[in-house]
């Protein structure tokens, strides 16, 4: 049996830029990325956007999502495309956001703890070789 993947994009204004944000469900798996447009951005950009970076784009950990049912009555489909108009993002999108908001910041403080041992590590050798320099004599 094969696992049906869904995505779904929201583009909605967040002062002062438009945003978008694209989500992933895979074997009821959440996962979601945030993307700033910049200006108001046409649809044939968002899909041209969506086409050419979607290898690229940074989703967050999965988190457990609810599974999606496929409705064919185009009035229901309607209704509930308004509805998640007028709801913005969802909580579940959000809590993945979130999570890789966090996610993002522990490798920054990784990346500079390291960055902050390596020249740590850097100035004690420079200072031990002027001090052999010293010692040797003039």
């Amino acid at each position: 049996m094969m696992d049906c993947i869904t995505a779904r994009l929201t583009v909605f204004f967040e002062e002062p830029f438009w945003v978008g944000v694209f989500e992933r469900q895979t074997a009821g798996k959440l996962t979601a990325c945030k993307v700033t447009f910049g200006a108001s951005p046409s649809d044939g950009e968002v899909y041209a956007y969506f086409l050419r970076n979607w290898r690229t784009l940074r989703f967050s950990p999965p988190i457990d999502g609810q599974t999606v049912r496929y409705v064919r009555n185009p009035k229901r489909m309607q209704r509930q495309a308004g509805r998640e108009i007028t709801q913005g993002i969802g909580t579940k999108a959000q809590q993945a956001l979130q999570m890789q908001r966090e996610q993002n910041k522990r490798e920054r403080l990784e990346r500079s703890r390291q960055q902050k041992e390596a020249e740590a590590e850097r100035r004690f050798a420079l200072k031990q070789q002027k001090r052999r320099e010293k010692h040797k004599g003039h």
